[in-house]
This record gives C-alpha cells, sequence and structure tokens, in this order.
C-alpha cells in the first residue's frame, strides 16, 4: 500500500500512460481521448441536437473510461491520500509566494480551490474563461491534450504536433502572465 500512496516517478507513470494507447488499439481498435466522452454523454441522456444523434453505444466503452479515471481520482485522492506534505523546488515555492499563493497547502493551494476563492470574482473568472477556453480549443484543434499529446504523437501525426505545442504554450502563457494578472485581483 505504501507505494500506491506515494507520488510514482516520470519514468514510471510515463510509459504506463503511454502503454495504455497500444492496449486500448490491441484489445478493441479504440484511440485514446477524453473530450469526445461529453458528446456520447449528451447523445445518451438523449439530446435532440442533430450532433447528438448517432450510435453513442459503440463508444460506451470511453463513458465506462472516463467513470474509472473519476473513481480513480476520488480513491487516490479521498481514500489513499499522501499525508506527506507536497515536494516542491524551492524555486517554485518562491515564484507561488510571490504570486500569494501558499505551497503548504497541498496539491490543491487553498488560494485557488477553496469556496471562497471559486465564488469570487477573479475566481469565477478564472472558471469561466478557462472552461470556455478548454472547450473551444478542444473543439478547434479537433481533441483534447490526452488525444493528441499522447495518441496523435504516437501515430506521427502533424496535427498533433501543432496542437500539443499549441498546449504547451497556451500552459506557459497562463501559468506565467494570466494566472499571476488573475491572482493579483484578490
Amino acid at each position: 500500500m505504501e507505494w500506491l500512496t506515494q507520488p510514482w516517478p516520470w519514468y514510471v507513470a510515463g510509459p504506463l500512460i503511454g502503454l495504455t494507447v497500444p492496449l486500448l488499439l490491441l484489445i478493441g481498435n479504440r484511440r485514446f481521448g477524453i473530450s469526445s466522452s461529453l458528446r456520447h454523454l449528451c447523445a445518451a441522456l438523449g439530446s435532440r441536437q442533430p450532433f447528438f444523434q448517432y450510435n453513442w453505444r459503440a463508444e460506451s466503452w470511453n463513458l465506462a473510461f472516463v467513470l474509472g479515471i473519476v473513481a480513480g481520482g476520488f480513491v487516490a485522492g479521498a481514500l489513499w491520500a499522501n499525508p506527506n506534505p507536497v515536494s516542491l523546488n524551492p524555486q517554485t515555492a518562491l515564484a507561488l509566494a510571490q504570486v500569494g499563493v501558499s505551497a503548504d497547502s497541498g496539491f490543491l493551494p487553498q488560494e485557488l480551490f477553496s469556496w471562497q476563492a471559486v465564488l469570487s470574482l477573479p475566481g469565477a473568472l478564472f472558471l469561466l474563461l478557462g472552461g470556455f477556453l478548454i472547450g473551444f480549443g478542444a473543439r478547434w484543434a479537433a481533441g483534447c491534450t490526452s488525444g493528441h499529446s499522447i495518441t496523435g504523437l504516437a501515430a506521427l501525426q502533424l496535427p498533433s504536433l501543432l496542437a500539443t505545442l499549441g498546449f504547451f504554450v497556451g500552459g506557459l502563457i497562463s501559468a506565467h502572465l494570466l494566472l499571476p494578472w488573475l491572482l493579483s485581483w484578490r
């Protein structure tokens, strides 16, 4: 049990994630991706929009996969949570402190992930803008980070390489410009 509650090193977790792609292809001829699961859920719930009129049952494995991700996240976060403080690089802890985020509050800093933070104007803008950009970006890029950066790169697809570069650039802009700007509103 001890090894389940500790963070896994990149050289273990990375290959396990990477092996998901060929495993899905070999077992069921399925492509790894998450963003399409919302479409499958809407179709399963009986939406009358033409976009949702298709045989969603053929993709029901994707809904089970997402349910497994949620259940696994709950088990890892609530039942097998690591009681030790998060180990951060001192430069990262200093950079977080400069924008008013404590490095001592775990994986989810209270300054960003509490009801008080979420219900504030910057928190609400952060959620709305982030949710819109993620949804718009996944639709515009014809896939999400997992679909492009794991499956698409494994298939040597140029659009997936470009999308992955866009994800990284967007992440850098968000972490170094957008997040400090939003936190300065507090």
